[in-house]
Formats: C-alpha cells, sequence, structure tokens
C-alpha cells in the first residue's frame, strides 16, 4: 500500500490506518477477542502501518487489544493512542492535567505492551488546563523517549496554533467526510501552513456512507449511534441522497460507495490518512480497495456540485456531547 507523511513530522504511515474503537466501544457488544486479533493482524497483512487507539475505548480494552494483536511485529507499525478524559471514561468529563497525562502515558505503555507511543494524542480539549502545559507535557514525554510524536483531536485553530508553538503536532484527529465537511473551512488551511497532518475520523460517516444502513435500520441498545440525531430515521430517510449520489458514482468506476467515498477523502491532500474501522474481514478488504481508486479532477468536481447541492439534516452529536470548545 501507498505510505504517506503526516504533514512535516516525518512520521510515515499506510494511506489509509485502522481504527479500532469499533473492535470495544460504541458500535454494541464488543467483538470477539480472537476475532478482533484476526482482524487487526490481516489489516497489517494486507499492507496497514497505522492502528488507532485510545484509553478511553472500553475503557482500557481496546490498548489491550491491540498490545497483543500488534506485539509479533511491534517494530513494523505506528500505535496511536490519546489521553484526555478523567478515568478514561468519556462520561465523566475532560481531564489534561499535565500529571494525568503522564499517569495515562505510563499506563497505555503497559497495555500496549511496548516502550513508547507513536503518535499521542490529546483526545479532546480541556478548557481548564492551558494547552501550552499540555503541549509542554507530551514535549517532556518526548524527551524522555516514551512518546515519539504529539497530535491532537478535534481542536480548533486557536488550540492547535498554541499547541504547535510548544511542541510541532504532527497530526490533528478530527471528523472529516462527504457528510462532515467543516474542517474545510478554516481547519484543512491551518494544517497545511503549519504542516501538520489530517488523521479523518469516522470517514464513512459512522458507517451511513457505506450504504448499508437506512431508515429502517436498526441499532444494538448499547451503539451510540441511538442518540446521535443525525441518526434518527427522519434524518437517515433525508440524508440518503448523499448514499444515493456515491452509489451511482461507485457504479461508473466499478466500486462501491464506501470505497469512493474514502478515494475522495484521500484525493483532497497527501497529508490526509483516514482511518476507518470496521469489525468484520470483508468491509476491512472492501475499505483498502479504495487505495486503487483515482479520481480524476472532473470526477472530484462532479462529487463536490452534487453534495453541495444536498443538505445533511441532524446534528453530529446529541447536545450534550458536543466537546468542541474552541472555535
Amino acid at each position: 500500500m501507498e505510505k504517506r507523511k503526516l504533514g512535516n513530522s516525518g512520521l510515515e504511515v499506510s494511506a489509509l490506518g485502522l481504527g479500532c474503537m469499533g473492535l470495544s466501544f460504541g458500535y454494541g457488544p464488543a467483538t470477539d477477542i480472537q476475532d478482533a486479533i484476526k482482524l487487526i493482524r490481516t489489516a497489517f497483512e494486507s499492507g496497514v502501518t497505522f492502528f488507532d487507539s485510545a484509553e478511553a475505548y472500553g475503557p482500557f480494552k481496546n490498548e489491550e487489544l491491540l498490545g497483543e494483536a500488534l506485539a509479533p511485529f511491534r517494530d513494523e507499525v505506528v500505535i496511536a493512542t490519546k489521553f484526555g478524559f478523567k478515568n478514561g471514561n468519556v462520561q465523566e468529563g475532560v481531564n489534561s492535567r499535565p500529571e494525568n497525562i503522564r499517569q495515562v502515558t505510563e499506563a497505555s505503555l503497559k497495555r500496549l505492551k511496548t516502550d513508547r507511543i507513536d503518535l499521542l494524542y490529546q483526545h479532546r480539549v480541556d478548557p481548564n488546563v492551558p494547552m501550552e502545559d499540555v503541549a509542554g507535557t507530551v514535549k517532556e514525554l518526548i524527551a524522555e523517549g516514551k512518546v515519539k510524536h504529539f497530535g491532537m483531536s478535534e481542536a480548533g485553530v486557536q488550540n492547535i496554533r498554541k499547541a504547535h508553538a510548544v511542541q510541532p503536532v504532527a497530526a490533528l484527529q478530527s471528523e472529516y467526510s462527504l457528510w462532515w465537511r467543516e474542517p474545510e473551512q478554516e481547519i484543512l488551511p491551518a494544517l497545511e501552513e503549519l504542516g501538520i497532518g489530517f488523521v479523518p475520523f469516522s470517514p464513512l460517516g459512522k458507517g451511513f456512507l457505506t450504504g448499508a444502513i437506512n431508515e429502517n435500520t436498526t441499532f444494538d441498545s448499547t451503539d451510540f449511534r441511538n442518540i446521535v440525531p443525525r441518526f434518527t430515521p427522519e434524518a437517515r430517510k433525508a440524508n440518503q441522497a448523499l448514499v444515493d449520489l456515491l452509489g451511482k458514482i461507485a457504479t461508473q468506476k466499478e466500486a462501491t460507495p464506501a470505497q469512493i467515498a474514502l478515494a475522495w477523502l484521500l484525493a483532497q491532500k497527501p497529508w490526509i490518512v483516514p482511518i476507518p474501522g470496521t469489525t468484520k474481514l470483508h468491509r476491512l478488504e472492501e475499505n483498502l480497495g479504495a487505495t486503487k481508486i483515482t479520481l480524476t479532477a472532473d470526477d472530484l468536481r462532479e462529487i463536490a456540485a452534487a453534495a453541495d447541492s444536498i443538505t445533511i439534516e441532524g446534528a453530529r452529536y446529541p447536545q450534550h456531547l458536543q466537546q468542541r470548545v474552541d472555535r
């Protein structure tokens, strides 16, 4: 698989990474451990070298899973994980105090069975801790050899600039896809200016852009999409127009809607590395096939024009989970 560099950091990863959250957290019951290990190792054998986790996924279960799955080829992969929630629990709110960052890093190293974290993200901005203190703490961890690169997630431009001035930010991980294009307004230009890579999460719209979900789909009771406004039956019905568009282009390219959605992201910038997640081997294979699809300038213009004509219904998070504190 083609490799990409995340901005000016020198951090080189496969053009598509694997978002591992859904194996343990968020989308219903956790995947069987052995099945999850097989999926992760199959991804590696297929050319994926970039694996994304967080202490909050489980909590803690996902890092343990990744540590076991990647142990045989640890030195051939890039492992990303995150700090930033109290006790690793999203429900308890944010905590990026320096002492917490250090404690989380030490615990993550043990769970991941490694002596260094390749990319350590702040999971969400903590309004109660100066960004300079957060970046300064990660800078110390880098000097100690425990961390290789610093990342941020869902941060706004102001905080990115503050952090980057203290410790260069290798990558920003935020939601970006054909149905959430907000980063194009301010984020992407700032990242280009500063030489920071971009790692889109939910590049398939939490599964919606695959075409496998419609207004009649029901989710497991523990699936967080049940509380997402964009996933109400009414919103799904309204948003089907975007999936239909992807399906039309996919037919022309002898591809699938998911592959077109990922190929579109890859075509935006050479320093963008999406991290689609899946629990199914056939979906993994399908997603990786996106790297072989070339969209021409005409294709991209057609997709952009059609997407611009479609109004996406529903907020991407319920009100109480809107974590963006920096506009």
